[in-house]
C-alpha cells in the first residue's frame, strides 16, 4: 500500500482528539466542562459525556480550523480528494455558512449582480442581502408531471448571461428536495465561456459520483464552488458539510476571509471530527458503502409499486419532464386515489413510527440513504399497507385534492410566469420601518407588496421576500398552505391569517 493510499485509511483530526482524550492531561483552557467533567457525578454517565470527552479547542496539536496547518489541513486534503476537488473546507454552520460564503466570494460590491435560481433556500437569500447584491431571477423548469420546479434550463442561463454581460456568476440549486436535476457540464462550460463561475448548493447530494447508481456530481460537471450538507446524505454530524473549490474563477483567499467572518471563531471539533470520519468511511469503503441502503430503498420501491397500488411514486416521465436524474435515495409518494394530501400522508405515517423528510400539498418525501437498511423498508411497506387499507378518511382529506393536469399545485416560487428571468431584484439589509408597513388579512393580501418573508419550511425556499408583488394565486396558495397545516419560518404571524404587505402610497 502507498503512502497516498494509506493517507486515506487515516481520520487525523479525529485520531488527534482521542489521543488528545486519551493522555489524561489536566486541561485549564475551554470549555468549561472540562471534557465532561462537570457531569462525572451523574449515574448513570450520560451519553453527552462520550461527546463532551473530544469537545476540545484550538489547543496544540489539534490545528486551528481557520489557519489549518496539520490535522485539520490534512484531513481537509483528504476530503478533496474524497469528492473530486482542487480545495475542501470544513463548515460547522451547515450549508447556509457555504452558500452565503461563495455569495460574499462573488459579489465584494454593493450592486453587484448575480444569476441566482428563484427557487433557492432562505440562505441564498440571506447571502444577496448580506452583500448588498442584485439578483436576476431565473425561472426553473417545471415537471410537467408533478407541477414542482426544479432548475433553469441551459437556453434561459445562456440568455441571461448574454442580457446580463456584468453578471458575477451564476447560483443553482441541484438536486432539489425531492431529488430531481439534471446534467450540469453544458451550463457549466456556458459559464466558463464569458469568463463567470457556477456555484452550486448542492446540500442534498453529497452522495453523488461515489455509485454507479447515483447521479454524477456538480464538482464533476466542472462547477467552480460547490456546498454540501456532509450531514443529510452522508454521515457526520448535524450542521456538518463541506464547501469544495476548483478552477481560478473563485477568489480562494478571499473565500477564507469570508469564511471565518460567518463562521463561530470556535468550531465544534466532534463536528469537525464527524466530517472526518464521514470522508474516512467513503475512502475506505467506496461505491460498497452504499450497497446496503440502495438494496433496502429498492425493496421499499418495489414493494409499494408490486403490492401496494395506492400509492404513486415519483419519477422523470417522457420528454415534458423538467428534469432526467432522480435521486435514487429520495423516495417520493403519494396517493394515486388523490384522498390523502401529502400533509395527512405524513401524519399518518408518523402515527405509525415512519418520519419523513418533509412533505407538501400532494407528496411526502422519504429518505433514505447509506445507513438505512431492510428493516427500515418493511417497517415503511407494513406502514403504508395499513393506511391503503383504512376505509375511514378523515374531513380534511379531500382540502388539497389536485387537478387532473398535474399531480401538485406546490410551487416553489413566485416570480417570472410570463418570462424566463426577471430584471434585477435589489438585497439589502435595511430595515422596513414600522410606518411603511401594515398587517393584513392574507385575504386581501393580491396586489400588495410583501414586507417579510414566507417560507415554508422544509424545504426553507422562500415563497415570498420583502418587495415581491403577491399576485392573486399567490395569495390562495398561501390560503391552501394555512389550511393544510404548512410549517411556516419568517413571518409575523405563523399561523398564515395575516401577513405584513408595504403601505399603499
Amino acid at each position: 500500500m502507498d503512502n497516498h493510499q494509506k493517507n486515506k485509511e487515516k481520520a487525523p483530526l479525529y485520531d488527534a482528539l482521542i489521543q488528545y482524550k486519551n493522555s489524561g492531561k489536566h486541561t485549564y483552557h475551554v470549555p468549561g466542562h472540562k471534557n465532561g467533567q462537570v457531569y462525572s457525578n451523574l449515574t448513570p454517565p450520560t451519553m453527552l459525556q462520550k461527546v463532551m470527552s473530544i469537545d476540545a479547542t484550538e489547543i496544540t496539536g489539534l490545528d486551528d480550523l481557520h489557519h489549518p496547518e496539520t490535522v485539520i489541513e490534512e484531513a481537509q486534503q483528504l476530503a478533496a480528494d474524497c469528492f473530486g476537488a482542487e480545495e475542501s473546507f470544513f463548515l460547522v454552520a451547515g450549508s447556509t455558512s457555504g452558500n452565503i460564503a461563495l455569495l460574499l466570494t462573488v459579489c465584494t460590491e454593493p450592486g453587484d449582480l448575480i444569476l441566482v435560481q428563484r427557487n433557492v433556500h432562505k440562505s441564498v437569500i440571506h447571502g444577496l442581502m448580506l452583500a448588498g447584491a442584485h439578483a436576476v431571477f431565473l425561472a426553473p423548469e417545471i415537471d410537467s408531471v408533478s407541477g414542482l420546479a426544479t432548475a433553469p434550463s441551459l437556453t434561459t442561463i445562456k440568455a441571461a448571461l448574454q442580457a446580463y454581460p456584468n453578471a458575477k456568476g451564476v447560483f443553482l440549486t441541484m438536486p432539489n428536495y425531492y431529488g430531481m436535476g439534471f446534467e450540469l457540464s453544458d451550463i457549466a462550460r456556458a459559464c466558463h465561456d464569458v469568463g463567470v463561475p457556477l456555484l452550486v448548493d448542492e446540500a442534498h447530494g453529497a452522495h453523488y459520483g461515489q455509485h454507479p447508481a447515483l447521479p454524477n456530481s456538480a464538482l464533476a460537471a466542472g462547477t467552480d464552488g460547490v456546498v454540501q450538507s456532509t450531514h443529510k446524505m452522508l454521515s457526520a454530524m448535524t450542521m456538518g458539510a463541506m464547501v469544495h473549490v476548483q478552477g481560478k474563477l473563485l477568489d480562494r483567499e478571499l473565500m477564507k476571509q469570508r469564511l471565518s467572518m460567518i463562521q463561530s471563531s470556535s468550531p465544534s471539533y466532534p463536528l469537525m471530527a464527524s466530517l472526518d470520519l464521514a470522508r474516512l468511511h467513503l475512502h475506505r469503503h467506496g461505491a460498497d458503502a452504499f450497497t446496503a441502503g440502495l438494496a433496502a430503498v429498492n425493496k421499499a420501491k418495489s414493494g409499494i409499486q408490486n403490492n401496494i397500488p395506492r400509492f404513486g411514486l415519483l419519477g422523470p416521465s417522457g420528454a415534458d419532464a423538467g428534469y432526467t436524474t432522480q435521486d435514487p435515495f429520495k423516495l417520493v409518494i403519494y396517493d394515486k386515489e388523490m384522498v390523502l394530501s401529502g400533509y395527512e400522508l405524513q401524519r399518518r405515517l408518523e402515527d405509525r413510527g415512519c418520519v419523513p423528510e418533509m412533505s407538501d400539498d400532494t407528496f411526502v418525501v422519504l429518505l433514505f440513504s447509506l445507513g438505512s437498511s431492510e428493516e427500515d423498508a418493511m417497517h415503511l411497506l407494513d406502514t403504508l399497507l395499513h393506511i391503503s387499507l383504512e376505509e375511514e378518511p378523515r374531513e380534511c382529506e379531500q382540502l388539497l385534492k389536485p387537478d387532473q393536469t398535474t399531480l401538485s399545485r406546490v410551487s416553489t416560487w413566485n416570480i417570472l410566469q410570463s418570462a424566463v428571468f426577471s430584471c434585477p431584484v435589489s438585497f439589502h439589509l435595511r430595515k422596513i420601518a414600522k410606518e411603511q408597513k401594515e398587517q393584513i388579512s392574507i385575504g386581501e393580501a393580491s396586489g400588495r407588496i410583501a414586507a417579510e418573508m414566507v417560507i415554508p419550511y422544509p424545504p426553507g425556499i422562500p415563497l415570498l421576500y420583502p418587495g415581491e408583488m403577491i399576485d392573486e394565486n399567490m395569495k390562495n396558495h398561501l390560503i391552501l398552505l394555512r389550511e393544510s397545516g404548512a410549517k411556516i419560518q419568517g413571518n409575523t404571524d405563523s399561523s398564515l391569517d395575516t401577513i405584513l404587505v408595504m403601505i399603499e402610497k
